[in-house]
C-alpha cells in the first residue's frame, strides 16, 4: 500500500543543532494524524510530532499541535507509522558498495557467466584480478587451474559473498605466501591436493585474509564514492545510523574527508579493526586514530576482534568437536592474550565489538570482558558479541549478567538455508538447537542489537525485523528454525532503535522519538503492529530525515 500522505504549507529550511526543551513557536515542521511509536517507555503512543531546527520541539496528541503550526511545514499522516529512524548495528557500507563499484560476480547464474565476469575484469587491464560475490551455487569444481587458464599473466583473487571462502590462481597464492607447488610452510585454510599436496587454489579464512592482504586496496576516492552508494541506500531503507564493523586503512581517511566535506547522511560509528597478528602496541594507535578523525557524524570509537570465522566452513571455535570432524574444535583462541588486549582496550575507552560463531569464541568473548571488568573496575561498559552463532547454555545469562550485548544477524535465522543447514550438520543436533539463541538472551535479561552485515543479502531492517519475528523465509513458506527463540515486534523494532543507539552512546541524541532528541525519523507507508507478520517486509519507507533534513523521499511521496 503506498501512502496518502498530503503536505501543505510552505517550506523553511531545517538547521541543526538545537538542544533542550522547546517552548510553543512557529516550527519548521509537523507532523499529525498518525501512528507515532516513539520508544520511549513513558509514552509509547503519539499522533503528532513537532520539528524546530533539527531537534524534537513536541511529541504528543493533536490539541497540544496547534501553537506550532503557522508557518510550518504540515504532514498530514493518515495515520501512517512513524518511527525513529534504523539503526544498523553491524554492516560494512564501504567494503560492500566497493563490491558493486568493482567486479561484482553475485549475478552470474552459471559457472560460464562466473568466468565471463572474470575475464571482463581481466580486460581491465588492472594488475589484479579482484571480484566478489561468487554464489554459493557455483563454488563447486571452480579452483586455481581454471582461473590459471583464463588469466595466466596475473594474480586472480575471487570471493563469496561473506569473503570467508576464496579461489586463487597461482600468482595470487605465491603473493600471498602460499608456495603454488607445495613446498611451503602449512597454512590453515589452503586446501591441498591429497597427492601432489599442492594448493589447488581453494581458500578458507586465514588463508584468505593472506590473500586478500596483497591486493591493491580502493583508493580514497574510490572509497568515498562507494560510501556514498552506500549511504544512500541506507537511507532508502530508513536507516540513519550505522555501525561500521571493520574500518581499516583508507577508509579512515575516506570517513574523515566526507564528514569534514559534509556528504555524511548517517551517523557512523566505526570499529577499528584490531590486527589479531600485532601486540597490545597497536591500542595506542588506536586511541590517536580516535581522537584526530573524530567529527559530527564519524566516531571511530569502537574496536573490532574477530574471534573466529564460520561454522559450516569449520573456521568457528567450539568447546566441544564438530559433529563431522571429531578431531578438530576450529581455531584455539590463545585467552591470555585476548584477555590482555581486550583490557587494554577497555582501559583505553573503547567499545568492544567481536565477531564470534562458534560456542568456544563466544565464551572466550564473555570471558575476556568479564577479566577487563574485573582489572579496571566499574566505568560505562557498552561491549557487543556479534552474530552469536551457537552458544553453550551456561552463557545465555551472562550477557544479562554481565551487561553484554548481544548483536543479531536475523537473515542468517532459516532452517531451509543453505548456510543454515550446513552449520546444522557440522554442529550435530544437540549443540544446534542453541544457534541464535536471541530470544533466550533476552528472557535471561540480556540486550539485543540488529545489524545486516552487508553485503549479505538484504540491507533492510524491515526484512530483518521479519525474519527476527519468524525464524522462515519472508514468504513464510518453511517451518521456522527454532521457533521458541523467536522475538515480538516490539524487541525487533528497539534492537534496530533505542537499543541500538544506547549501544553507541547515541541515546542521549537519538534512538526514540522525545523532545530535545534529534529529529532522526522514518515515515512508514503501514502500521508495523496492524499488518500480519508475513507482510512486514512489504512495508514501503517513504520519508527518512537526519537532523530534521530529508535524505530520503519515495518516489509515490510529493514534497513541495
Amino acid at each position: 500500500m503506498l501512502s496518502k500522505l498530503r503536505v501543505a504549507a510552505a517550506s523553511i529550511t531545517l538547521v541543526l543543532a538545537f538542544t533542550g526543551t522547546v517552548a510553543a513557536q512557529a516550527a519548521d515542521m509537523a507532523l499529525r494524524n498518525g501512528a507515532i511509536y516513539t520508544l520511549d517507555t513513558a509514552h509509547p503512543w503519539a499522533s503528532a510530532l513537532v520539528i524546530k531546527d533539527g531537534r524534537i520541539a513536541y511529541v504528543g496528541d493533536e490539541a497540544g499541535l496547534k501553537p506550532y503550526l503557522p508557518g510550518a511545514r504540515v504532514i498530514d499522516l493518515h495515520g501512517e507509522m512513524v518511527l525513529p529512524g534504523f539503526h544498523d548495528a553491524h554492516i560494512h557500507p564501504m567494503s560492500g558498495a566497493m563490491r558493486l563499484l568493482l567486479c561484482d560476480l553475485s549475478g552470474a547464474k552459471s559457472p560460464e557467466q562466473l568466468y565471463d565476469g572474470v575475464r571482463k575484469e581481466a580486460a581491465t587491464g588492472n594488475p589484479w584480478v579482484f571480484c566478489n560475490g561468487v554464489p554459493d551455487a557455483l563454488t563447486a569444481g571452480i579452483d586455481g587451474a581454471k582461473l590459471d587458464a583464463l588469466v595466466p599473466d596475473r594474480p586472480v583473487f575471487i570471493r563469496n559473498a561473506t569473503g570467508f571462502k576464496g579461489w586463487a590462481n597461482s600468482k595470487a597464492l605465491a603473493a600471498g605466501g602460499i608456495d603454488p607447488d607445495g613446498i611451503g610452510p602449512e597454512i590453515r585454510g589452503v586446501e591441498r591436493d591429497p597427492k601432489t599436496h599442492k594448493p589447488t587454489g581453494v581458500l578458507d579464512d586465514e588463508a584468505t585474509n593472506l590473500v586478500r592482504g596483497k591486493v591493491p586496496p580502493p583508493t580514497e576516492t574510490q572509497y568515498r564514492e562507494a560510501l556514498k552508494r552506500a549511504t544512500a541506500m541506507a537511507n532508502s531503507f530508513g536507516i540513519t545510523s550505522l555501525f561500521d564493523a571493520a574500518v581499516s586503512g583508507s577508509m579512515f581517511d575516506a570517513y574523515h574527508a566526507a564528514d569534514q566535506a559534509g556528504e555524511l547522511t548517517v551517523r557512523v560509528v566505526g570499529a577499528q579493526l584490531v590486527d589479531t597478528r600485532r601486540g597490545l602496541d597497536q591500542v595506542d594507535e588506536m586511541v590517536k586514530r580516535r581522537e584526530a578523525l573524530r567529527g559530527k557524524r564519524f566516531r571511530p570509537d569502537a574496536a573490532k576482534i574477530f574471534l573466529d570465522g564460520e561454522s559450516a566452513e569449520h573456521t568457528a571455535s567450539l568447546l566441544a568437536p564438530y559433529a563431522d570432524m571429531p578431531d578438530s574444535r576450529g581455531p584455539i583462541i590463545p585467552q591470555d592474550a585476548l584477555d590482555a588486549m581486550v583490557q587494554k582496550l577497555d582501559a583505553a575507552g573503547f567499545l568492544i565489538h567481536m565477531h564470534a560463531m562458534g560456542d568456544g569464541s563466544v565464551r572466550a568473548g564473555l570471558d575476556s570482558i568479564e577479566h577487563a571488568m574485573n582489572v579496571d573496575g566499574p566505568q560505562d561498559r557498552r561491549d557487543q558479541i556479534a552474530h552469536v552463532g551457537v552458544v553453550d547454555p551456561a552463557d545465555i545469562p551472562r550477557f544479562g549478567k554481565l551487561g553484554i550485548t548481544a548483536n543479531f544477524t536475523s537473515i542468517w535465522f532459516q532452517a531451509d538455508d543453505e548456510a543454515s543447514a550446513d552449520t546444522m550438520r557440522v554442529l550435530g543436533p544437540e549443540r544446534s538447537q542453541y544457534m541464535f539463541p536471541i530470544g533466550s538472551i533476552a528472557a535471561a535479561g540480556g540486550r539485543l542489537t540488529a545489524g545486516s552485515d552487508w553485503p549479505q543479502l538484504t540491507l533492510s531492517p524491515l526484512d530483518g525485523i521479519q525474519y527476527a519475528m519468524t525464524r522462515q523465509p519472508l514468504d513464510g513458506s518453511k517451518p521456522p528454525l527454532l521457533p521458541n527463540e523467536r522475538i515480538s515486534l516490539a524487541q525487533a523494532i528497539a534492537a534496530y532503535t533505542r537499543d541500538a543507539a544506547w549501544v553507541v552512546h547515541e541515546d542521549k541524541l537519538d534512538g526514540t522519538l522525545e523532545v530535545g532528541k534529534a529529529a532522526d525519523i522514518v515515515v512508514l507507508d503501514q502500521n508495523l503492529f496492524k499488518v500480519d507478520v508475513l507482510s512486514i517486509h512489504k512495508t514501503h519507507v517513504l520519508l527518512t530525515l537526519l537532523d530534521g533534513e530529508p535524505v530520503y523521499r519515495a518516489p509515490q511521496f510529493t514534497w513541495p
